[in-house]
Order: C-alpha cells, then sequence, then structure tokens
C-alpha cells in the first residue's frame, strides 16, 4: 500500500510539544468509561503523545503511532505506552485486539477509507472509535479578532487543503460506523502573551508562508497581540471547543 503521509509537523516537533494545548482530563475518563475493556488503546496519528499518555491512565497498554519519526522521538513517554512509526492507514496491530482507537487532530490527513478499514480490522467486537478535532481559540472579543484575521485573511493561501474538514468539524466526512452522541468537552489553558504566540508558530500555515516569503508572520502579528495583552506575562483562560465523534 502507497503511503498518503503528508508530513507537516516533523519541523519544529519540540515547538509542537511545548506550546500545542492539552484535551481534558473529562474526556478520557469519558472514553475509558464507554470502552469494551481498558486493556488496549490505539492512539493513532499520536504526534507528541499527549493523548497516549492520558490514556495510559485508564488502558493496560497504549499502542501510540505515528508517521513521523521526528514526532515519536518527542513524544511523553510511559511504561505503558509502546511508540512506533507507522502510517494510519497500516499498522502492525494485531487484528481484533483493540478496545479503542483515538485520533486526535488528525483524521483529516488521512486516506479515510483505507484507515476506517484498517480500523475495522483491529478492533474488537462493540470497540469504540473516537476522533475529534479543534478549529480556532477563544480568549477575549478584540484579541479573537485580530486572531481570526490572521487565521483567515493573513494565513488564508498557505492552509492545506484538509484545513477545510476541521472548519466543518468533520461533518462532511461518511463514516461507516454508528455513532453515539457524546458530551461537550472543551480544551482550557491559562497562557501568558509568548505562549500564544508560540501556539500561533506550530500552525501549519505558519510554516508553510515562512517558507516561501521567508518571514515569520508571527513575529509580524505580535506586536498587535502584545499591545491588547496588556502585561505580557498575564495569563488570561483560552479556550477551543472540541468537536469529537464516538463510533461504536
Amino acid at each position: 500500500m502507497k503511503s498518503t503521509f503528508k508530513d507537516h509537523f516533523s519541523e519544529g516537533t519540540q515547538e509542537y510539544a511545548t506550546f500545542r494545548p492539552t484535551y481534558p482530563a473529562a474526556l478520557f475518563e469519558y472514553l475509558s468509561g464507554i470502552s469494551p475493556e481498558k486493556k488496549i488503546a490505539w492512539d493513532c496519528a499520536t504526534g507528541n503523545g499527549q493523548c497516549a499518555y492520558e490514556l495510559s491512565k485508564y488502558f493496560s497498554l497504549v499502542l501510540a503511532t505515528d508517521a513521523s519519526s521526528s514526532q515519536i522521538e518527542q513524544a511523553k513517554k510511559q511504561k505503558n505506552i509502546a511508540y512506533s512509526v507507522s502510517v494510519a492507514e497500516r499498522s502492525s496491530i494485531e487484528t481484533g485486539s483493540v478496545d479503542l482507537v483515538a485520533v486526535a487532530q488528525a483524521l483529516h490527513w488521512f486516506d479515510q477509507e483505507k484507515f476506517f478499514s484498517e480500523v475495522k480490522r483491529v478492533l474488537k467486537p462493540k470497540g469504540v472509535l473516537a476522533v475529534w478535532s479543534y478549529n480556532l481559540l477563544k480568549i477575549r472579543s478584540d484579541l479573537d479578532e485580530v486572531i481570526n484575521h490572521f487565521y483567515k485573511e493573513t494565513l488564508e493561501a498557505y492552509w492545506q487543503p484538509e484545513r477545510i474538514m476541521v472548519e466543518q468539524g468533520y461533518a462532511q466526512i461518511q463514516f461507516p460506523f454508528k455513532q453515539t452522541e457524546t458530551p461537550e468537552f472543551v480544551m482550557k489553558q491559562e497562557w501568558n502573551c509568548s505562549q500564544l504566540l508560540g501556539y500561533l508558530g506550530t500552525w501549519s500555515a505558519v510554516k508553510k508562508y515562512k517558507q516561501e516569503n521567508g518571514v515569520d508572520p508571527v513575529t509580524e502579528l505580535s506586536e498587535a497581540i502584545t499591545v491588547l495583552w496588556g502585561d505580557p506575562e498575564e495569563k488570561l483562560k483560552v479556550e477551543w471547543p472540541l468537536n469529537i465523534r464516538v463510533m461504536v
């Protein structure tokens, strides 16, 4: 099978591990509660391992895979997490062995038809597939306006076409599984100004902008953000509503 992996995140993996927001603990408590057993979870496209690390608190073993070896090298280590490099559509996981498959902020990069076939292969009967994504953050109306303009105007031509699926909340994806209702979950952080700017620097469109123009658009944005922020060390609440799809 030919790999469909598009590597947008191997460069700058340390920044990705440092500045990406963390998912709420309640999400993983919920997912473990609806899993048929708590033996094996597969965190597909694990990235920096934050999802795998949280799942490891509930499952005996977490199989965490990513197509990027650089991401795997930076991932959070834990005794019951087994990291390996593989594409989402072709794993070496044993057939019918997995209780939960989790995909955090990554499904839009996959060949979905092939990935769903792989999910069907590895899941146990009554196993669970959970996928989630998040789009724009919310801080305060004046800051939100500047960031939204940056996202939609400055970076418009630099987002990969797959990004539209995130903006749509995966609504256009045809899942060959029975979906179930889920609670609402929101990611929450308290960040100072430099942490916010560091996060914006991890956006794939920012990296592409820098490659094509030789300048960092976040540097140009930072003055406006800093003026609005006030005391740059003050911590403000930052939120991202999660779009989650759970299938059984």
